[in-house]
């Protein structure tokens, strides 16, 4: 019974101290000029939010209008930019 405790006391201390989830955020004013430029090669005419998300460390980008009109939610590499994946957005 006491090591089923000390086990419960551990994981309470370690959420205690995990500290807060990150937060999205939007990206730097680099950050966005690169996204643009990357979308605008892809054939992306319009798009709307663009974040990066912490827990995934990736950029999430809402609402992207392709040339064949439909509009998509991406995920765009971190790195790289390239498109990791790509939903309609109904």
């Amino acid at each position: 019974m006491k090591h089923v405790s000390a086990l419960t006391l551990l994981g309470l201390l370690t959420t205690a101290f995990a500290g807060p989830a990150l937060a999205d955020r939007a990206p730097t004013a680099e950050e966005k000029t690169r996204i643009e430029t990357k979308l605008k090669a892809l054939g992306y005419m319009s798009w709307g939010e663009v974040e990066f998300d912490t827990d995934s460390t990736q950029w999430d980008v809402n609402n992207a209008m392709a040339s064949d009109h439909n509009h998509y939610d991406l995920k765009l590499n971190a790195q790289t930019l390239d498109v990791i994946s790509k939903e309609i957005d109904n």
